[in-house]
């Protein structure tokens, strides 16, 4: 009897054990959620750029700090910086808290790097009627390497020649009814001739663009697909949206496998994802969110701060008042205030161009020409530095910002502007050298020949003093001139700075 005991009790805690051992895996496998009841969402409502890569990655660390069960971005975006998405998308995926990115409110959309960052999210929703896609890199600066620029050139006239034969009205479908009334009108006994493939319509595929292209956009599709696998979306589509910049809307995009949710509002997304297992970086965890309390995050001064001045049309403004500012200073030293300004606002801009995609030939005509403009007071050039200044800036701000990227385009009409300033500001300086040459001299003997003064002691021997101007002079005269009378300057010699005068006579007015 007691043996039985001791082998059913042997079996009971076998039996535990193996369920206790169940029971880690299936823990281990999906962890629950953990966290402090809290959902943080931030909001993103505008270019990907510096200041949101520090907005979302601060907000993250943020609610991995505070233990929270969740991360909601709210999105919407044009597009922006490779580099700040990829920044962002590197702390998704390394975050100890789920990240949804949710394209919201109605009429958001999720373009370009959008479309990156909902691919690396642990959950991708979308509200009605908004869209994503679009992702086709832009590639900063230009380049070209090899032959692939050749091959691009070779390929553009061709399909344009292709199009135009397309689009030309009738002649194509007036072809195909001649072929098709030849066709019936043929004897029924005659072979109809086979069917020649249409190479004109469908002509073999060829690689478009230069090489440097071509090695942006195979990185991007192989960047986004890696994404797609880690979460088990689309990876076919991904590609589509790189390769040929294709959108989605949301039903359209759920029903493909390109996201996980769509959901019209955060509740409602919070409880559309209750329950659903997502991959983070130590294992799978399952997602407990419908009774999360929803916490904004909004961003702080140093997020503010850090958009405006990464404005490019702000930074541009920044870097011309840095520069006018303390080209002034040198015109006028001492007078601190334009000094003070322009040194704040160029370490600024230079700031804000260090992580803006800059094109620092374009910097370089600029700071040219504004050198050429501030030389021109001090070199007679005749105008030809000043005219060079003004044109290297204008030329300088035009390809000063690669306006490709979504969001971050430069002003046009700023640019207009400044030129049109850079040019008054030259014509202001030239007019004032010009009103400078043209004035009477008020120093040497021109200045002195015909003034009157007042002779200050006899003359002795034909040298006497007068006084003029509040000074007094040593003069010499060929008439006798006596303490008090009135003479006339009519010439100075250079040695020793000595007036010849003569008397005026009285009752002859002066000059």
């Amino acid at each position: 009897m007691t043996g039985l005991l001791n082998t059913l009790s042997s079996r009971i805690i076998a039996a535990a054990f193996c369920a206790l051992l169940v029971a880690l895996a299936t823990g281990a496998s999906a962890q629950p959620a953990a966290g402090t009841g809290k959902a943080y969402v931030l909001t993103v409502d505008d270019a990907i750029g510096p200041a949101t890569r520090d907005y979302i990655v601060r907000g993250i660390e943020q609610a991995e700090d505070e233990d929270a069960g969740l991360v909601v971005l709210r999105l919407n975006t044009p597009g922006g910086l490779d580099a700040s998405m990829r920044d962002i998308i590197r702390k998704f995926l390394a975050s100890e808290v789920p990240v949804v990115t949710w394209v919201a409110p109605a009429g958001s959309r999720a373009a370009s790097a959008g479309t990156y960052m909902l691919y690396a999210s642990h959950v991708a929703a979308m509200a009605p009627a908004t869209n994503l896609g679009a992702a086709t890199p832009v590639q900063i600066g230009g380049g070209g390497g090899g032959g692939g620029e050749q091959e691009g050139e070779q390929s553009a006239p061709l399909e344009r020649l292709r199009d135009a034969l397309e689009d030309e009205s009738g002649e194509g479908e007036g072809q195909s009814e001649q072929e098709d009334a030849s066709a019936e009108s043929g004897s029924a006994d005659e072979p109809a001739a086979p069917e020649q493939p249409d190479e004109r319509q469908e002509p073999p595929e060829t690689p478009s663009g230069d090489a440097s292209s071509r090695k942006v956009i195979n990185d991007a599709v192989a960047y986004i697909k890696g994404l797609a696998e880690r979460h088990g979306r689309n990876a076919e589509w991904a590609e589509r949206a790189v390769r040929e910049a294709v959108s989605l809307g949301a039903t359209e995009a759920l029903e493909q496998n390109v996201i996980d949710v769509v959901a019209e509002s955060l509740p409602a997304l919070l409880e559309a994802i209750d329950g659903r297992e997502v991959r983070m970086d130590d294992g799978m965890q399952t997602l407990a969110t419908a009774d999360l309390e929803t916490i904004e995050i909004e961003p702080d001064w140093r997020t503010e701060l850090l958009s405006i001045i990464t404005n490019p049309t702000l930074a541009y403004i920044l870097l011309m008042v840095g520069i006018y500012g303390l080209i002034l200073e040198g015109y006028n030293p001492g007078a601190l205030v334009p000094g003070v300004i322009g040194g704040i606002c160029l370490l600024l801009a230079l700031y804000a161009f260090q992580i803006l995609p800059v094109n620092y030939a374009g910097l370089a005509l600029m700071a040219l020409g504004l050198a050429l403009i501030a030389v021109e007071l001090f070199v007679p050039s005749f105008g030809i530095l000043g005219v060079g200044g003004v044109v290297a800036v204008t030329f300088g701000s035009v390809i000063l910002f690669d306006s490709g990227v979504p969001g971050l385009e430069m002003n046009t009409g700023l640019i207009a502007g400044m030129g049109f300033g850079s040019a008054l500001i030259f014509g202001a300086i030239i007019w004032l050298a010009a009103r400078s040459i043209r004035k009477p001299r008020l120093g040497g003997e021109e200045a002195m020949v015909g003034q009157q003064a007042e002779a200050i002691s006899d003359f002795s021997d034909g040298h006497g003093r007068v006084h003029l101007n509040g000074e007094d002079w040593r003069a010499r005269a060929e008439q006798p001139i006596a303490r008090g009378d009135r003479v006339r300057v009519t010439g100075m010699k250079d040695e020793g700075f000595v007036l010849d005068v003569e008397p005026v006579k009285t009752g002859s007015s002066p000059d």
